[in-house]
């Protein structure tokens, strides 16, 4: 596969560590840093409570994977994925960290060629009190989120090397017989 044309898939954990459930974001980025599943070439980046100062850092991936605590008033532990353009228009309130996650996904469609897919893969927090650990419900779902995570990554990797493979037999006039 053409480097140039090599998906830039980039991971980034977001959350405050000091503040027991919002931390989960950078939690399950470091555990999947050392996750010999994830295909190779991908780039983790703790976001921690940044928002849209991360926007540099991110711009031209091809693929943005986003982990997170998301006060989505469900119940504590649960966890669900956001894409494209369920995304938009995500109310500040809803990450934890209030206005930084809305402002990088308002502001990167503006300042770059956005990334083509962004995926946030969450999780509703029981508390955010000082602290450094997870809530029983919120460290029980951290390995669904890494495995959720694993898989979303695997998937991008694949249909890229499936997308490299066709345009290499179509440059090369070659039907596979």
């Amino acid at each position: 596969m053409d480097y140039a044309s090599a998906p830039r898939m980039v991971v980034v954990g977001i959350g405050n560590v000091i503040r027991s459930d919002d931390g989960l974001g950078v939690r399950a980025m470091q555990r999947l840093e050392r996750d010999s599943r994830v295909p190779a070439g991908v780039s983790f980046l703790d976001g921690g409570t940044l928002g849209i100062e991360l926007v540099s850092y991110v711009s031209d991936s091809s693929h943005l994977l986003l982990l997170d605590a998301i006060d989505r008033r469900e119940r504590p532990g649960t966890l669900f994925r956001m894409a494209n353009d369920e995304l938009r228009g995500l109310p500040c309130a809803a990450s934890v960290h209030q206005v930084g996650l809305a402002d990088l996904l308002a502001t990167l469609p503006l300042v770059s060629s956005a990334p083509r897919e962004i995926v946030l893969l969450g999780v509703q927090p029981l508390s955010t009190d000082w602290g450094t650990q997870l809530s029983a419900p919120v460290e029980a779902a951290l390995d669904p989120l890494v495995e959720a995570a694993v898989e979303q990554l695997v998937s991008w990797s694949e249909r890229a090397m499936t997308g490299a493979v066709a345009s290499a037999v179509s440059a090369n006039g070659d039907s596979g017989s």
